[in-house]
């Protein structure tokens, strides 16, 4: 039975479908654009809730996420012209690692970054 088990293990290894880079970064943007969507207007509500009012803040907000859209399709960009040889290639794995590393950095650092700013102009006048 633990022959069996192996032989099952490596069938399923030879079978495995490899890794599509393309789709990969697709899914991590969708994400990405999700989590970084929820995260602004979370931090926007909860400066609106600290005694920011008027217009500015849903503006911002509006600005914000549809400026995010370009930076995220640009990672997504870098890796949709890949064949399908190269969407399978595992040498393009540290590259992928990096963009996914900076996409990630964007999506969950620039709301508190940018919310962090506002506050502070917002302070001055």
């Amino acid at each position: 039975m633990g022959k069996a088990t192996e032989h099952e293990q490596a069938k399923a290894a030879t079978h495995a479908k490899p890794r599509d880079w393309r789709r990969s970064m697709s899914d991590h943007v969708a994400y990405g654009l999700l989590v970084y969507t929820g995260l602004q207007i979370f931090v926007t509500v909860k400066a609106l809730s600290e005694g920011t009012s008027g217009v500015l803040p849903y503006l911002a907000l509006i600005v914000l996420v549809a400026g995010i859209i370009p930076a995220l399709r640009w990672f997504e960009q870098r890796w949709s012209g890949l064949d399908d040889a190269e969407a399978a290639n595992e040498a393009y794995a540290p590259a992928f690692k990096r963009d996914i590393t900076g996409l990630w950095l964007l999506a969950v650092g620039l709301p508190f970054l940018l919310t962090g700013l506002f506050k502070a102009v917002l302070s001055v006048f």
